[in-house]
């Protein structure tokens, strides 16, 4: 089997809550560092155009997107699974819920409350990115609006604790507990744990101490260059599939468009290859990397025709 490879940079949320499922799954992983703004030249070959982070690679097939990303760790590597204590359709909808009600309004605190000057560019990449405009002194003037916000979905996770569960869906991490964790983490990591709403969650507090010491797995260092060679020698290994229930009649072959419904809404077009409930792959190519297989999660993504 090829190398897991983690296109990633240190101060990604998303990518925290893919290197903790890599911890609790305790592999060895290849760790490529990227720019955190664009143009990312080494990226791009491998995803055709999906700019967000972080990106797995293994072989020539490329998942974007965290919820695909732990979906496809689990079924690659199913021990210690990430739905021990739950299920994975309870585990995967709240971990949906949390990564996209809570993640915006998380930012939005952690800028405000950490005074900073931001790095050249960096305010107009993530406009572009977002479809709205990076204010830190709005931001500022909105962090009582945005604990109010957050405080009772907080409280909502201390609550699963209140029995003395060492994580949200019992004794062991689950996918929950990474969606939960990375977005603890960032309001930690940019300001400090004593910051509202979380200053007044002690079991919360205690748990995310937990979730730290589960640590990355064991990551190497990895270049891009690498990692694009490793593309161009594999070949994907995803067969051909169609959805027999999708309600465009979309078949394999098609030439299609896939694209983020929230932020990051650059298209990547290529030929469908394979279209399930929970997943649609399309093959495309590049000079650098030769055919590829990109993946993407249903939920959360447009598909659509290219004439």
């Amino acid at each position: 089997m090829s190398e897991v490879i983690l296109h990633h940079y240190p101060l990604s949320p998303y990518a925290e809550k893919a290197r903790t499922a890599l911890g609790i799954k305790r592999l060895a992983w290849r760790s490529v560092i990227i720019p955190v703004i664009m143009p990312k030249p080494d990226l791009m070959p491998l995803t055709g155009g999906y700019r967000k982070t972080p990106v797995m690679q293994i072989g020539a097939d490329i998942y974007c997107d965290t919820q695909l990303i732990l979906r496809e760790l689990e079924r690659r590597f199913p021990e210690p699974s990430l739905y021990r204590g739950t299920d994975a359709g309870t585990a995967n909808a709240l971990s949906f819920y949390l990564d996209r009600t809570l993640f915006s309004w998380v930012v939005g605190l952690a800028f405000g409350l950490s005074p900073r000057t931001l790095p050249e560019g960096f305010a107009e990449d993530r406009a572009k990115f977002s479809g709205r405009e990076l204010n830190l002194e709005r931001l500022k003037q909105a962090v009582p609006m945005l604990v109010d916000m957050l405080r009772p979905q907080f409280a909502w996770l201390e609550a699963m604790l209140v029995d003395g569960r060492a994580f949200l869906c019992g004794e062991h991490p689950t996918t929950v507990d990474c969606s939960a964790y990375h977005l603890c983490w960032f309001i930690t990591t940019n300001v400090n744990g004593t910051t509202p709403p979380l200053g007044e969650l002690p079991k919360l507090h205690a748990w995310m101490q937990r979730m730290q010491r589960i640590g990355h797995g064991q990551p190497t260092e990895m270049s891009s260059q690498e990692a694009l060679a490793v593309a161009k020698a594999a070949t994907t290994q995803t067969e051909e599939h169609a959805d027999a229930n999708d309600p465009y009649g979309r078949k394999t072959g098609m030439r299609v468009q896939v694209t983020p419904d929230d932020s990051g809404r650059d298209p990547v077009v290529g030929e469908l290859l394979s279209l399930s409930t929970y997943e649609v792959v399309i093959k495309r190519s590049d000079p650098q990397v030769g055919e590829v297989a990109v993946h993407f999660p249903r939920a959360g993504f447009i598909i659509q025709p290219v004439q």
